[in-house]
């Protein structure tokens, strides 16, 4: 008598493409030349941790262009806890907003505040913390670009204001500068210097990323200049001592 035994092995290979949604999601603002490979761009956290999530605070900042040729820039701040939120005026039950605040501001070509309005939807003490709002307006006379986070705390900072809502304003300056960006390129159509030169490292007038960008304005840093020569100097005696 034969006995033969047959056995089968299955491999299967599942393949999951996510939607181009998903993926813009998952990575947003990320160019298509860059593939998205991760849902991240900070580095993984260790894996010997294990973490809770406790707070998620958000964000937004959104320009509108107005048919009357002003800008309006809407600015909104929410606070959401992973757990129920003991409170003084009791508890908030997790996912709802503690903190949902708002505020829009309308300005014009040369960065002045013409109109300001402010709004606090959810609050740590109900109709205590909204009673504020109306001073916002004081935002009007403004220029988002001479002086305005200083004014802002001038006027509005520890009990003359809403700490969050002033948080969010000073937020707001170089929101709408990106925002008129697209509109009026500072590098071409200004006969004077570019905003944002010399406001961060990458754009320090003594740098490569002007001196590619925005020659003009590029300048040498003297102080690395005369360190070079004296380097060279020094290293030509030395060698001129060994001849």
């Amino acid at each position: 008598t034969l006995t033969l035994t047959l056995t089968l092995t299955l491999t299967l290979t599942l393949t999951l493409t996510l939607p181009p949604s998903f993926r813009a999601r998952a990575c947003p603002g990320r160019p298509q030349s860059r593939p998205c490979t991760a849902f991240w761009p900070l580095p993984a956290p260790a894996a010997s941790v294990t973490r809770e999530a406790l707070h998620t605070r958000s964000i937004t900042i959104q320009a509108f262009r107005r048919d009357d040729g002003l800008m309006d820039v809407e600015a909104r701040l929410t606070d959401v806890k992973a757990h129920d939120f003991p409170l003084a005026s009791g508890t908030r039950p997790a996912g709802e907003a503690v903190h949902d605040m708002l505020v829009r501001i309308t300005i014009n070509r040369d960065y002045d505040v013409l109109e300001a309005v402010s709004a606090t939807d959810s609050m740590p003490y109900l109709g205590q913390c909204d009673r504020i709002n109306a001073d916002y307006r004081g935002l009007a006379g403004l220029n988002l670009k001479r002086g305005f986070r200083k004014a802002v705390l001038e006027r509005f900072g520890e009990i003359r204001g809403c700490t969050h809502l002033t948080e969010l304003i000073g937020l707001l300056p170089t929101a709408a500068i990106q925002a008129y960006a697209g509109e009026r390129r500072e590098n071409t159509n200004f006969k004077g210097k570019p905003f944002q030169l010399d406001r961060c490292h990458a754009l320090d007038t003594r740098g490569p990323a002007v001196a590619q960008y925005y020659p003009t304005w590029h300048k040498k840093d003297e102080a690395r200049t005369t360190v070079a020569r004296e380097v060279g100097a020094k290293a030509d005696v030395a060698m001129d001592g060994k001849d």
